[in-house]
């Protein structure tokens, strides 16, 4: 797993790389919940995640309830076809607003 972590204007743009699974959800936690802020705005870029198992539901879950408690907003971006169909029978689709790309990411948060 590898999470590159860049700004771009005023939003935090996490770029996720590999599976997330039970091995590797923690360190995505560990890693994109310190961009939780006050008003945040943040991107996870998934366009590099392949799968994602219940773990990363759940991490993803957690950033969610962290960033709205905080009044932030997550956008996910590039999400494969499998990962989306996924999240919309879970009911997690219900939670974060989406976008195919990093730059409709961003103009859905400015």
């Amino acid at each position: 797993m590898e999470i590159n972590i860049k700004t771009i204007e005023d939003v935090k743009v996490a770029a996720l790389v590999g599976d997330v699974d039970a091995k590797t959800a923690p360190s995505v936690t560990e890693q994109v919940t310190p961009l939780v802020e006050p008003g945040s705005k943040i991107v996870l870029d998934m366009t590099g995640v392949p799968y994602m198992s219940s773990a990363g539901l759940r991490s993803l879950l957690s950033l969610y309830r962290q960033a709205t408690a905080k009044e932030g907003k997550i956008v996910l971006v590039g999400l494969s076809e499998d990962i989306q169909d996924t999240m919309s029978v879970t009911g997690f689709l219900d939670f974060f607003q989406t976008s195919e790309t990093l730059e409709e990411g961003l103009i859905a948060l400015a």
